[in-house]
């Protein structure tokens, strides 16, 4: 069983798709809105607001697989160090943090940004 959506990067759609995992996941959906939030930020944050976007949960019996694909091939998230002060930065190594294991799949006609967590 799956969820797809396609929406537009606006700050806006980040309550909604945190609703929609919620409701696909149920209780233990906490790390998989964490992550939809957080991917939907660097959306917004690296190729503008309005970006059209989709987002793919996924679920095996022991992993819930988040993606969210955009339209841009070329620009790739990278981790930074985040100072104790900057007030961005951090998305990633949150991501880092709740899953398993997360990665970059380059398409051709944009990227897949994916991250693996452990169901409960």
């Amino acid at each position: 069983m799956s969820l797809t959506i396609r929406v537009l990067a606006v700050p806006e759609a980040a309550p909604l798709l945190r609703h929609a995992v919620r409701e696909h996941l149920g209780a233990e959906s906490a790390d998989a809105e964490l992550c939809v939030s957080e991917l939907l930020a660097n959306v917004i944050a690296h190729l503008g607001e309005g970006t059209p976007v989709t987002l793919r949960v996924t679920g095996r019996a022991a992993r819930t697989r988040v993606e969210l694909t955009d339209p841009d091939p070329y620009r790739r998230p990278a981790p930074r160090q985040a100072a104790e002060t900057d007030e961005s930065g951090r998305g990633l190594a949150l991501l880092a943090a709740v899953s398993l294991r997360w990665g970059v799949r380059r398409e051709p006609a944009g990227k897949t940004v994916w991250a693996e967590l452990p169901r409960s």
